[in-house]
């Protein structure tokens, strides 16, 4: 029985010691993208800013949970390839990312900045989140918005679906690591790329829709000229290529990322928990003997 109770101390001792606390963050940094109109690469040209905001619950030394809210703009051109077929085709696209996301964070060294005791660990993380974004491109010198088009005939040919929802889910997962410069204030980085579940950052997955096709739509006049020529811009830039419906335009096996990286500064609200309790009755003890009565 003493064998087992002093095993029960052991294996119970270090989870009483640490403490528990909540941060309140702001995170600045930048943002990119992967897809079709980067062609399955990040262009380290098209970063563009990005900011937040995060509440952290700290659960222990090892792990942590985030909530946090991330925005940023995303962009791709296809003059940026050096691969002449992705020249002519000319796509190019900004999108603005807004994320709210839950993630799960595991510090590889243990982190307590209570005490100054562990002022430094890298992290891994991975959770679940909900973001909306809403592509555009310039075309007479305007932001024309890409969704409400249906440029590869989303909702006004057969057999397509309708259009793609700007509403979606993703994954954030990457790596960071935090530095206590004080046992209340925090400062860190973090890099993660967010694997989505549509094709549609860039506007771009499929296939093309003739310029037939569309023009037999039933469509407003003035709405099938705008959707042939942001559809197929291969005539602006080199030569025109009149494809027709089915042709490959994107490719929907290969699903969009994002990415947001940068810096985090954060204040910690510290609830220190049975340590906390236990220094605050020796402080209550060491006030009564010095009392007289």
């Amino acid at each position: 029985m003493r064998k087992l109770t002093l095993f029960l101390s052991l294996i119970t001792l270090p989870f009483l010691a640490i403490s528990q606390h909540l941060e309140v963050g702001v995170f600045g940094g930048v943002a990119n993208y992967i897809g079709e109109v980067s062609h399955q690469n990040m262009y380290l040209p098209e970063t563009h800013p990005a900011f937040g905001a995060f509440f952290r619950y700290n659960a222990g030394w090892y792990l942590a949970a985030k909530l946090s809210v991330t925005h940023g703009n995303i962009t791709g051109k296809d003059v940026n390839s050096s691969t002449p077929d992705f020249n002519n085709r000319n796509l190019s696209f900004r999108s603005p990312v807004t994320e709210f996301a839950l993630t799960g964070e595991v510090n590889i060294l243990g982190y307590e900045p209570y005490g100054l005791k562990k002022i430094f660990s890298p992290y891994v993380f991975v959770g679940i989140a909900g973001f909306h974004f809403d592509p555009k491109t310039i075309h007479d010198n305007r932001w024309v918005r890409l969704q409400p088009l249906g440029t590869e005939g989303q909702g006004f040919v057969a057999g397509r679906d309708g259009k793609y929802n700007m509403l979606s889910f993703s994954i954030p997962f990457g790596l960071g690591a935090k530095f206590a410069i004080t046992d209340k204030i925090n400062i860190g980085m973090e890099f993660g790329l967010r694997k989505t579940f549509t094709d549609y950052l860039d506007d771009v997955s499929t296939s093309y829709i003739s310029y037939d096709d569309i023009m037999n739509s039933g469509l407003p006049d003035e709405k099938k000229e705008l959707i042939a020529a942001l559809s197929n811009r291969s005539g602006e830039t080199g030569q025109f290529i009149d494809f027709a419906t089915g042709d490959n335009r994107g490719n929907p096996d290969n699903q969009d990322y994002y990415f947001f990286g940068g810096l985090t500064v954060s204040w910690n609200f510290m609830d220190n928990g049975l340590v906390g309790s236990r220094n605050k009755n020796r402080g209550k003890k060491s006030g009564c003997k010095g009392m007289r009565f």
